[in-house]
């Protein structure tokens, strides 16, 4: 990502934000020669409700997954995924517990498995 496209990105309105995943789901319904209502049978939602997205209007987050899975956009929520990442020190912290050396067996061990041969 470029300098000028993330300070673009801050300075952006949420309503801009809303326009363009709008303006996204139009381009791609259309590259992919899709009616609304088409995408809209797909998605399970009404044409109106998926017109209102394509506008930039607000919708439900399911929503927009929905229209996302049908046009096969889902990579884009690629970005939201994480990873657990444990802190240098609490990795320091198990690799100082992990044994370093196996033990012999305890005479007492030995014995007492002696006494109960049968």
């Amino acid at each position: 990502m470029s300098d000028k496209s993330y300070r673009n990105r801050i300075t952006m309105s949420d309503a801009s934000f809303i326009n363009s995943i709008g303006r996204f789901i139009k381009s791609n319904r259309l590259k992919q020669n899709k009616t609304q209502g088409e995408i809209a049978d797909s998605a399970g939602i009404s044409r109106s409700t998926l017109s209102l997205l394509e506008r930039g209007q607000t919708v439900t987050i399911a929503t927009l997954i929905q229209v996302l899975r049908v046009l096969d956009l889902l990579s884009v929520m690629d970005v939201f995924e994480t990873s657990d990442e444990i802190s240098p020190l609490a990795y320091a912290k198990l690799i100082k517990k992990q044994r370093k050396r196996a033990s012999s067996k305890s005479k007492k061990t030995v014995k007492v498995k002696e006494e109960l041969d049968w």
